[in-house]
C-alpha cells in the first residue's frame, strides 16, 4: 500500500497487526490517544525486540510508545522528546 493512501481512520493514533500477510488486520490502540492525534509515525520508526513481545514506535511530534505485550497495550513516554525519525532495539 502506499503511503499517500494510508490515511488514519477518524483521526486517531492505532496500530494494526496482521497474522496472515496482509489479508486482515486486527487495530491495536489500547493506551494510544483516543482523539484526534497529529502524530507521524515513519517506517523506521516502529521495532520489534528479538523476542517479537515487546514493540515501540516514535512519532515525529516526539511521541514514544512501548508495548510489553506484542502491541495489546500501550504505554505513552512522559512527555515529549524531538522528532523521532527512528527506534530501535539493541
Amino acid at each position: 500500500m502506499k503511503d499517500e493512501t494510508q490515511i488514519p481512520v477518524d483521526g486517531k493514533l492505532v496500530v494494526a497487526r496482521t497474522r496472515d500477510g496482509g489479508q486482515t488486520f486486527t487495530v491495536l490502540d489500547r493506551g494510544l490517544p483516543t482523539t484526534v492525534c497529529y502524530d507521524i509515525v515513519f517506517r523506521h520508526a516502529l521495532d520489534v525486540d528479538a523476542s517479537g513481545k515487546c514493540l515501540a514506535f516514535g512519532s515525529t511530534t516526539g511521541g514514544l510508545w512501548t508495548s510489553p505485550d506484542g502491541g495489546d497495550n500501550w504505554t505513552m513516554f512522559p512527555g515529549r522528546l524531538p522528532p523521532i525519525h527512528a527506534v530501535r532495539f539493541e
